[in-house]
């Protein structure tokens, strides 16, 4: 695996703990649907959650939520929408970004609650 691939696993690794630990439910880990994926599906309350984990090994270049641009946002809403329907799932839902910076050790940078909404998308 490359460096880059193993610092955005242990990023998403440190995010699921992270949610777990503020009581988020995790449903799916790398949920793909048509070549477009969701890092992290969760729950809490009934509020379903589409999660985007953005690690960065520096920060000289820019902060991990700035990667996370309008196509990929865009991308997140159709998987969203997808896994909505394939599970029969009718709850609110929102789109949160997990920022991690991947020093040693890693940490949260920030965590995002509803980063974007799907209505600013069209």
């Amino acid at each position: 695996m490359s460096k880059h691939n193993e610092t955005g696993k242990k990023g998403e690794e440190l995010a699921r703990h992270y949610l777990l630990k503020k009581g988020y439910e995790i449903l799916e880990v790398n949920w793909h649907f048509m070549h477009k994926e969701i890092d992290i599906v969760a729950k809490i309350n009934d509020t379903m959650v589409f999660v985007e984990v953005k690690t960065r090994a520096s920060l000289n270049f820019e902060l991990p939520k700035e990667a996370v641009t309008i196509r990929k946002q865009k991308n997140l809403v159709f998987a969203a929408d997808a896994y909505l329907q394939e599970n029969d799932i009718n709850l609110p839902s929102r789109f949160d970004i997990v920022s991690v910076y991947a020093q040693d050790p890693p940490k949260i940078l920030e965590h995002l609650e509803e980063a974007f909404s799907p209505h600013e998308l069209i």
